[in-house]
């Protein structure tokens, strides 16, 4: 009888799937397919950007609404009622996304985001326009915890980081959409005040439209397929993404290749899930939400109330709002691409750390010399474009590293839950606070927000250099053993 081909290394016996598709995965060199993956997918961070970047551009025109006569507080309100609909969305489509698997999901969540921020745009009162901002929030923080799951399992390891932090840069392209958008919407010559602002939602829904036929081409994730006992589905999957390789020229070798073993479950009950968060990996939990903590309060809180402080102290119009936040975004994309190969090449720990740190205290000398009065409109622009370029890296890398420092049964659910105590500690606060310091009109008030925001910064920065995870250029599965991965003498 003649042996099985090299290639055909899986097999199943009582219930135990050995297998090296992981591995195979691994050494694929970036092409085609992985380009698709990031357009098809990490057109989410395009979209919360452009959507962040919306509610900030429109605040003043929502105030000066005929219909809605919003007030400071009440754009800051709906800054947080975004940012709750995300924390939501995140544990609920999360828990989902494990569960029932990555390409339902993100199928589910760019329709429910689709479907709220076109309502958004018809928004008739205070109560109507909370609503709609909350669903559109659940609809990306859903986004997210399928596609960051979904990315990483099809990346590379000697590029994951680099990849990773790219992509949640492409955040601010979405921004800089919006902030474009804004200024010819919101334009009084163009279309009434009433309009303007309504026409700028329905810029998120059109670039839903354009991107859901996309992803039809993206499969399930082979990992997510191994954990639940579809091997053969796993399998074709993995053989016909190396005959696309083989096509377009790429030579893979067969030695080197990593087998594991796993024992397929059909779920993981939440009493595991959470007993391997914050018992058996609860130093990495504390990295993930102190992390996630500090970026959240520091990017929400100043972001979400932008346009109220070049407003209210600077005195610029709200039509040119836009204008201002142009060279803010292109500092926050430039961060991550940028400074993203460093956290494959230097490492994570390192990297996480400095940024982090760099952040806090450029925030700290820029709000005192906002406090001060020494800052210009176009110097607090400036100072703001030199500490995202830092502090966008850092945010990005929360997300990198909560996606990747968990075992793969629970990964969507562990990025829901990390985005979602992170974000409901630091960001569905942080806008609300910053807009009540505000409506105080002393910079002094202000600059003390600042300095909670540094703080908050500096501390994560502290406890990712003491317990942060050395995970570059390492697969998955080595960085966190599945759970249902089996030893030998269970194998035996």
């Amino acid at each position: 009888m003649s042996a099985p081909p090299a290639a055909d290394v899986q097999r199943k016996t009582a219930g135990i799937i050995e297998t090296d598709l992981p591995s195979r995965l691994d050494r694929l060199p970036w092409g085609r397919f992985h380009t698709l993956i990031v357009v098809a997918l990490g057109v989410t961070w395009l979209l919360d950007g452009l959507e962040v970047t919306l509610a900030g551009a429109v605040a003043s025109a929502l105030k000066s609404s005929p219909s809605l006569h919003f007030t400071n507080a009440d754009v800051g309100l709906a800054g947080s009622a975004y940012i709750a609909g995300a924390v939501l969305g995140a544990l609920g489509f999360g828990w989902l996304t494990d569960r029932l698997g990555r390409r339902k999901l993100f199928f589910i969540t760019l329709a429910v985001y689709l479907t709220a921020t076109a309502a958004t745009a018809v928004s008739w009162n205070l109560a109507s326009f909370l609503l709609f901002r909350f669903l559109t929030g659940a609809g990306i923080g859903g986004e997210y915890t399928a596609i960051n799951s979904t990315i990483q399992e099809f990346t590379p390891p000697r590029v994951r980081g680099w990849i990773d932090l790219a992509i949640n840069g492409t955040f601010w392209v979405g921004a800089g959409l919006g902030a474009a958008g804004s200024l010819i919407l919101l334009d009084p010559n163009l279309l009434p005040g009433d309009w303007g602002w309504r026409a700028c939602f329905l810029i998120g829904a059109v670039l839903a439209l354009t991107i859901l036929p996309m992803r039809i081409w993206v499969p399930e994730s082979p990992r997510w397929l191994l954990t639940h006992g579809h091997e053969r589905d796993a399998r074709a999957i993995v053989e016909g993404i190396e005959t696309r390789f083989r096509s377009e020229g790429h030579a893979l070798a067969a030695d080197g290749l990593t087998r594991l073993r796993l024992r397929a479950r059909g779920h993981t009950p939440l009493r595991e899930v959470f007993h391997t968060l914050f018992n058996l990996h609860r130093r990495r939990a504390l990295v993930g939400l102190s992390l996630m903590t500090a970026q959240a309060f520091f990017y929400n809180a100043i972001f979400f109330t932008y346009a109220l402080v070049l407003t209210d102290f600077y005195g610029v119009p709200g039509d040119h709002i836009g204008w201002y936040l142009l060279p803010f975004a292109l500092g926050n994309f430039l961060g991550p691409l940028m400074l993203g190969r460093l956290f494959d090449v230097i490492g994570r720990r390192k990297m996480i750390a400095s940024t982090y740190g760099i952040s806090a205290i450029l925030l700290t000398v820029s709000g005192y010399l906002f406090q001060q009065h020494v800052l210009t409109v176009v110097t607090q622009t400036a100072s703001w474009m030199v500490i995202f370029f830092f502090a966008s890296a850092a945010a990005s890398s929360a997300y990198l590293t909560v996606s990747e420092s968990f075992p793969l049964e629970i990964r969507a659910l562990a990025i829901a839950v990390f985005y979602a105590f992170g974000t409901a500690l630091g960001g569905i606060a942080g806008p609300a606070f910053f807009g009540r310091l505000i409506d105080t009109h002393q910079r002094s008030e202000v600059f003390s927000g600042y300095l909670v925001g540094s703080a908050l910064m500096l501390a994560a920065a502290v406890i990712a250099a003491i317990w942060g995870v050395d995970a570059e250029r390492k697969s998955l599965e080595h960085v966190a053993t599945p759970l249902s991965s089996v030893s030998d003498d269970e194998a035996a």
